[in-house]
């Protein structure tokens, strides 16, 4: 007996509300493989120019030697509301691949943006442990409330 795919196929809501979650996160958290086990830290972030997530991170921070060493990561985001059960409001899981930004075009570009959403990185967006890092999606699971449950590709995240 097989259980029932609790995943319906993506559509143009869950398409809107997945972007519209990444749009609007300012933190998320992060999940690498640090020395072959899970690792799950708070990252800043903001949408990049083309809507996906962007985060600054330090040369200091575990998790950066760790997306250097195997890019491929997850990132989830989306906040409780201020009532009800933090388990029904919106969610989105990314499977995603780091990608640092090593142009100094791209970094200049991604550094506009990212201070545009996170203007208190000023203080240290400049320091040179920092690295901008696009998290560019594969996939992504959108938990939309109770029974609502999607798969996306990249594409349906605009990838």
């Amino acid at each position: 007996m097989s259980a029932k795919d609790p995943f319906r196929p993506a559509d143009d809501d869950a398409r809107a509300l997945a972007r519209k979650l990444i749009a609007e996160a300012r933190y998320g958290a992060l999940a690498v493989l640090r020395e072959g086990a899970p690792f799950v830290t708070r990252i800043a972030l903001a949408p990049g120019p083309d809507g996906l997530p962007v985060t600054l991170i330090s040369d200091l921070a575990p998790h950066t030697a760790a997306l250097r060493a195997l890019p491929d990561c997850s990132l989830l985001v989306g906040e409780p509301g201020p009532k009800g059960d933090p388990l029904t409001h919106p969610r989105l899981t990314l499977q995603a691949r780091a990608v640092f930004a090593t142009r100094p075009a791209d970094r200049i570009a991604l550094r506009d943006h990212y201070l545009d959403h996170q203007p208190k990185a000023q203080l240290y967006a400049d320091f040179a442990d920092f690295h901008f890092v696009r998290l560019v999606p594969h996939s992504g699971h959108l938990n939309g409330g109770f029974g609502q449950a999607f798969r996306l590709t990249a594409e349906d995240l605009g990838a």
